[in-house]
């Protein structure tokens, strides 16, 4: 199924160079069963399921948790969407089945291990470590809800459409009058009458209306209550016994949450995340992979943009956004270049570093401390300039270390650039 609009926007971008990129997300985002199980404990209505991780927990899962069941839904678990209409690098057409269950063994193992190519994924893909087994619904209608904060009206929005199961994106752009938009006050929380206009905007053919209110309030709880950035289901449906119900869950909570939420943070899977950037986080690093071939080290946001915009701008391509923010130690500049030359696609770094709070000498030391550990095998341009800048340009130079050095972040770009243009002759 759809993992939707949101979850688009934000996984997914254009780097500067043009192509497609893995962005650094910035909220923990979560597995479909982990989303169906939390939402079990607010009460909202999921389908029956259970996540396995090999045939043997298929097998068992059949015996005890399905055992009267002639068919199920088999789900791929990524963290991404498109998973219905992707594709396997086995060849496997679709990381969604609804099976027999005498087949769900068969097509579960050609699922577990191997990896998901999605619209979302990139060509990389993803690998597929569980996949969720859940009771095939009859579904009688199928709708879009979702829940996200918003700038504009300063607080969370409820958005809602009658038609769902597909994507949304694409309805939004065909019919945008079909999509219901709620602003919910965050002072007063959400009324029935905000509940009420969510649910006639879904058009609800048979479930009983005050039920699909209550569940509306009990989505917005759980939004609240577990500091979630978004909560998105697509779709959710109503059933033949009248049932209003979440058949797909995505859910992203706030970083910033992360010591009140311990039990959701633990639902974390650093598999499905970039290793480099599990690597950059553990050592208090803003970093974002890219497709260019010049790595970027630099202290903060604005300046890494204006970086990557000068390195494309002299004919090059950035390899990654690496902010080593504003009071770096040594230890965090030498884990930077670590993460740095474990990309085989960076053939130049380009260190660029203002010093104000972070001051020179303390990068300039990491430099020579990494060099020493990391085996540098591309060219090194270093601009440096601001806070303790004599003291290091002295430690640089006198390290012996074979470096390029810039007067400023013109020269450094255009000394990146043919850096790799040479490397590559």
């Amino acid at each position: 199924m759809a993992r939707g609009l949101f979850n688009k926007l934000v996984s997914r971008s254009l780097s500067v160079a043009g192509r497609w990129q893995q962005q650094q997300l910035r909220r923990l985002n979560i597995h479909e069963y982990q989303g169906a199980e939390l939402m079990g404990k607010f009460g909202i209505n999921v389908p029956k399921g259970v996540a396995v991780s090999s045939l043997e927990e298929v097998k068992k899962a059949i015996q005890d948790v399905f055992p009267k069941e002639n068919e199920l839904v088999v789900k791929s678990q990524i963290l991404a969407g498109g998973r219905g209409l992707g594709t396997f690098k086995s060849g496997l057409k679709g990381g969604v089945h609804i099976v027999k269950t005498n087949e769900v063994e068969d097509i579960a193992g050609k699922m577990l291990g191997q990896v998901l190519v999605t619209k979302q994924t990139g060509p990389q893909g993803k690998i597929v470590s569980k996949v969720y087994l859940c009771q095939k619904l009859s579904l009688i209608n199928e709708m879009y809800f979702a829940i996200t904060l918003d700038r504009i009206s300063a607080g969370p929005l409820i958005i809602a459409c009658r038609k769902g199961g597909t994507s949304i994106e694409d309805l939004a752009e065909k019919f945008p009058d079909m999509i219901i938009k709620v602003p919910i006050d965050v002072f007063k929380g959400i009324t029935d009458e905000d509940a009420a206009k969510v649910v006639d905007g879904l058009a609800l053919k048979a479930a009983d209306r005050n039920s699909a209110i209550e569940q509306v309030k009990k989505l917005y709880k759980l939004f609240c209550e577990s500091d979630c950035t978004l909560l998105e289901i697509n779709p959710i449906a109503e059933t033949a016994d009248n049932q209003l119900v979440a058949a797909d869950a995505k859910l992203n909570f706030d970083d910033n949450a992360a010591f009140r939420q311990k039990e959701i943070f633990a639902y974390r899977d650093p598999s499905q995340e970039d290793p480099r950037e599990v690597a950059a986080a553990k050592a208090d690093l803003n970093y974002i992979g890219l497709d260019g071939e010049i790595g970027c080290m630099v202290n903060g946001a604005g300046l890494a943009m204006a970086t990557m915009d000068i390195i494309k701008l002299r004919g090059g391509t950035p390899a990654n956004f690496l902010d080593v923010g504003g009071n770096a130690s040594e230890g965090q500049v030498v884990e930077a270049f670590k993460i740095l030359t474990s990309d085989d696609k960076v053939k130049a770094i380009l260190v660029n570093i203002f010093g104000g709070i972070m001051k020179c000498d303390v990068i300039a030391s990491g430099i020579v401390n990494a060099a020493k550990q990391v085996d540098l095998k591309v060219p090194v341009v270093v601009r440096l300039e601001g806070t303790n800048v004599d003291q290091g340009k002295r430690i640089l130079k006198e390290s012996g270390m074979a470096l390029i050095t810039a007067e400023d972040l013109d020269d450094a770009a255009e000394k990146a650039v043919k850096a790799v243009k040479e490397a590559a002759n």
